[in-house]
């Protein structure tokens, strides 16, 4: 009996020791080790990881959504962001700045700046123009001989540094922008023609009238004599010689002219580079002065810049309304919109890159020029700023009105 018991003990089950039982149930084991986990584990990883993608490849799109618009108002708002960027290179970091105005590079950007607007120059405007040649007439009459009047009433402000007054008051005897008056012209659907000619003449005019302006509106006011002779000379040499030198090219070869015309964006940016260098070098050359100015007086001057344009607007304003009611109401060549948004747009607007040569050749005869140009850098932008929403408003009020005739 326990020689039975023993046996039954040390004796392993038959379910055990079978070979083929074992055998099929390794297999299958086997099997399920090899087929089953990693079925899982893909399937797994691709459904856990596909949500992940797609969280990646939308933060893609919605970071180059993001930057789509940053681009287009860089690109739309160029000449503000160069300028501002100038002026702000200059105050951060003088020492590059002192350099290039050491090797004359003011000189080289005025040149490029000219020889560039003389490319862009298109003869037909001139010719398209001639009918309205009363309200251009008008046009070069403001901007030449009516608004230096301006600076008589700047010139009364006090404010130190005295250099802040008398550079908006220089600034408000140049002749009409280069570009944005017309830019915008086109943009409000205006007579961009007469916008042209009357920037053409008005600059190529007032190279010989600005001098005895500045003679006579500033030179008075703060007892300085201008040499009327040598700055007409110099603004013939800096401005006038390159301008002509640009216009020549186009006029010389068609190809050259295609190419600018298909490429004027490019080139305003470039004008825009040329004249963000002038305020970056005068800035830098300038900052040990700028930093002693208090921050009060410079926010003073930028709201006589933000005035001096508005007052420009008003007056012109007036004046268009009043010769369109004397010379025939809604009849007259004033009256008609499109005349009316070129002139009003042109002779309110002064151009920076005249004044900047203007300064540069009276030899600091009246302060230090970084203190003369600054407040004009800020006022040439508030103008460009204020001028985009008026032309803004009224291209809308143009496409209110024509969807409202369609409906």
């Amino acid at each position: 009996m326990a020689g039975t018991i023993q046996s039954l003990i040390l004796t392993p089950p038959s379910i055990v020791t079978s070979p083929f039982p074992c055998r099929k149930t390794c297999c299958l084991f086997s099997r399920s080790l090899r087929i089953n986990p990693p079925r899982r584990s893909i399937s797994t990883l691709f459904i856990s990881r596909k949500p992940s993608d797609e969280i990646h490849g939308s933060d893609l799109a919605n970071g180059l959504n993001w930057t789509k618009p940053l681009m287009n108002f860089a690109s739309n708002n160029f000449l503000p962001l160069a300028l501002t960027s100038g002026v702000a290179f200059g105050l951060v970091n003088p020492t590059l700045g002192c350099l290039a105005d050491k090797c004359n590079l003011s000189k080289f950007s005025t040149f490029g700046i000219f020889v560039v607007s003389g490319l862009t120059l298109r003869s037909d405007a001139i010719g398209a123009a001639v009918k309205a040649w009363p309200v251009g007439l008008f046009g070069l009459c403001s901007i030449l001989f009516f608004t230096p009047y301006f600076s008589r009433i700047i010139l009364l402000i006090p404010l130190q540094p005295q250099e802040f007054v008398t550079g908006l008051a220089i600034f408000s005897c140049m002749p009409t922008t280069l570009s944005s008056a017309v830019a915008l012209t086109q943009l409000a659907g205006g007579n961009s023609a007469l916008a042209l000619a009357m920037t053409v003449l008005s600059n190529l005019l007032g190279i010989l009238i600005i001098p005895f302006s500045i003679s006579k509106f500033i030179a008075v006011g703060v007892g300085v004599y201008v040499p009327t002779a040598q700055l007409l000379k110099s603004l013939v040499l800096t401005l006038l010689v390159p301008l002509i030198l640009g216009k020549v090219l186009r006029e010389s070869s068609r190809g050259l002219a295609n190419f600018v015309d298909h490429n004027r964006r490019l080139f305003s940016k470039i004008n825009a580079v040329f004249l963000s260098l002038v305020p970056w070098m005068q800035v830098s050359r300038s900052r040990s002065l700028l930093m002693m100015v208090k921050p009060a007086a410079f926010i003073v001057a930028i709201g006589m810049g933000m005035l001096l344009h508005l007052g420009l607007l008003a007056f012109n304003a007036l004046a268009i309304r009043s010769l369109s009611a004397v010379s025939g109401g809604h009849k007259s060549i004033f009256s008609k919109k499109e005349n009316a948004q070129a002139a009003l747009l042109v002779a309110s607007q002064k151009t920076l890159p005249v004044m900047v040569a203007v300064v540069q050749q009276l030899g600091g005869a009246f302060g230090e020029s970084g203190l003369l140009v600054l407040p004009c850098v800020a006022a040439h932008l508030i103008q460009i700023v204020l001028d985009s929403f008026l032309a803004n408003f009224w291209l809308r009020k143009e496409l209110s009105s024509n969807t409202a005739k369609v409906a």
